[in-house]
Formats: C-alpha cells, sequence, structure tokens
C-alpha cells in the first residue's frame, strides 16, 4: 500500500515539472515575456501604411535579429503610423541614415521591420527617428492593380 502511494507521487511530480516546463516553454518561444537583462534602446520610424505589422515582430538587419517592434501609433498630425523600434543595446553602431522597410516573412507569412544600414559615421541612438522608411506591400493593392491593368490592355485593343 505504501509502495503504490509513493509510486502516484512520484508520477504526480514528474507531470508537475513536465506541466512547468511545457508553460516556461511555450512562453519563452512566444516571445510574449523576456528573461535575461536584455537593454534596449528606442529609434522611431513613421511609415504611411504598415500593412499587417505588430507589437513585438522581429527587427533585423541581413537577416540578423537586431530588436523588435514596441509600440505602433498614430501620428495626429501627418497621419502616419509612427513605430518606436526597440534595438538591442549589443547593435550601438547602426548607421543614422538607415533606411526601415517593412517585409513580409515568406509569401503569406507575417510582417517584420528589416533595417537597411546607410554610410554615416553617426550612429542611431536613443530617440533618434529614422527618416528614410519604405512601406509594406500590400498584397490586395498589387492584385488590383494587375486587373487594373489587364482590364485596361483589352480596352486599348
Amino acid at each position: 500500500m505504501v509502495k503504490k502511494s509513493v509510486v502516484e507521487i512520484l508520477v504526480g511530480l514528474f507531470m508537475m515539472v513536465g506541466i512547468i516546463a511545457f508553460t516556461f516553454l511555450a512562453l519563452r518561444v512566444s516571445g510574449l515575456t523576456e528573461y535575461g537583462n536584455h537593454r534596449h534602446y528606442v529609434v522611431t520610424a513613421d511609415f504611411d501604411n504598415i500593412g499587417g505589422l505588430k507589437p513585438r515582430a522581429p527587427v533585423t538587419i541581413g537577416g540578423v535579429n537586431v530588436g523588435r517592434v514596441g509600440t505602433i501609433a498614430l501620428d495626429e498630425k501627418s497621419f502616419r503610423a509612427k513605430v518606436n523600434l526597440l534595438i538591442d543595446d549589443r547593435y550601438n553602431s547602426i548607421p543614422d541614415d538607415s533606411s526601415a522597410s517593412i517585409l513580409t516573412q515568406g509569401l503569406l507569412g507575417s510582417n517584420y521591420i528589416s533595417l537597411s544600414p546607410g554610410f554615416d559615421s553617426a550612429a542611431l541612438k536613443n530617440g533618434s527617428t529614422i527618416q528614410n522608411t519604405h512601406s509594406a506591400i500590400i498584397l490586395e493593392n498589387l492584385v488590383g492593380q494587375l486587373m487594373y491593368s489587364l482590364t485596361n490592355g483589352d480596352k486599348k485593343k
């Protein structure tokens, strides 16, 4: 009888450890929480159209993750999307004249921001603004333009 209850307790403990490990792994992979001492600086970029860009989306240079999207808000004066980029402190030498583009991961994947470094000797710092930005390419707009050009081509014949 005692041996059976010891086995049940061990199985219960094993299950609890498994559930805790699974929860930790799920939170870590989802990017909802940050563990560790990640320090960053904030850079702002204004876009005409951000498409489906979401907070916590990656910010990359040459495919290497250098940060993430912080907040996204509408600028009340220019009616452009104001995006705060949280750049990891390790990457503190990104040129000030760099450009930011909103790209899509794969054909129908999620959006992310890709930074293309410029050639200025001054580097981005906390509070800097990226002047040269390229908005997201909206697939529906491209299809609409294609359909419009095809129908106009038929009318000219």
